[in-house]
């Protein structure tokens, strides 16, 4: 299975996610798209189910010498997810990624800034949160956005990814969350290798379907 673009992905996923679901029981529920590359899937998750959609802002934290490759990962003003393992692994330790630690927050604080326009954060207590992703290969951002959401209480806390890595996944279960993933393919290199079109999306891209999606304040 491979995707044309970031947005059929999504309409893919809002079909599986109403199968999955069952009439009503996604009534009333928040989408939270990871920007930037959720943000497409998650619109139009949005609008297939007719619920809101914002954004969680979080940022990778790459290996040194590959940032591509995640190591860990910040949202909001939670301090630092790493995988240790990894870290250990590869010999490094917290401290070595201060500065890029400081470097991702500031982007983090930049972005989160301009996709709110004035508006205030979501907040998950007693709701149904749809946490949605372009894709799984190390699962450490979204990790972070699962931790994050369930700290605030929800009602239920589903991420749903078109495609993304059975370990991954299964780990990602065992944090407490739903997951509904379209495809998993068996050592996943990466998760663009799975569209046709993988392009980078803007900052515009994704405050135009805030606008278009969020209810007015």
């Amino acid at each position: 299975m491979r995707f044309d673009n970031r947005r059929q992905a999504g309409q893919e996923l809002a079909v599986r996610l109403l199968e999955w679901a069952g009439s009503g029981d996604l009534t009333g529920a928040l989408v939270l798209a990871l920007p930037r590359g959720g943000v497409p899937v998650g619109a139009e998750v949005a609008r297939a189910l007719h619920v809101p959609l914002d954004v969680l802002t979080v940022r990778k934290i790459g290996v040194p010498g590959s940032p591509e490759v995640g190591i860990g990962a910040l949202v909001d003003e939670d301090p630092p997810l790493f995988d240790t393992g990894h870290m250990a692994a590869l010999h490094l330790d917290e401290h070595t990624f201060g500065p890029t630690v400081e470097r991702e927050r500031t982007e983090l604080r930049r972005r989160e800034d301009a996709y709110r326009e004035g508006r205030p954060a979501p907040h998950a207590h007693g709701r149904s949160v749809l946490l949605v992703d372009d894709g799984l290969a190390t699962g450490m951002t979204a990790r972070a956005a699962v931790r994050h959401v369930l700290r605030q209480d929800p009602v239920r806390l589903v991420l749903a990814v078109p495609v993304g890595d059975p370990d991954v996944v299964e780990g990602l279960r065992e944090e407490g969350a739903d997951v509904v993933c379209l495809h998993q393919p068996q050592a996943l290199m990466s998760v663009g290798q799975w569209y046709d079109d993988f392009a980078q999306v803007s900052d515009q891209e994704v405050l135009e379907a805030l606008r278009e999606l969020h209810p007015a304040t």
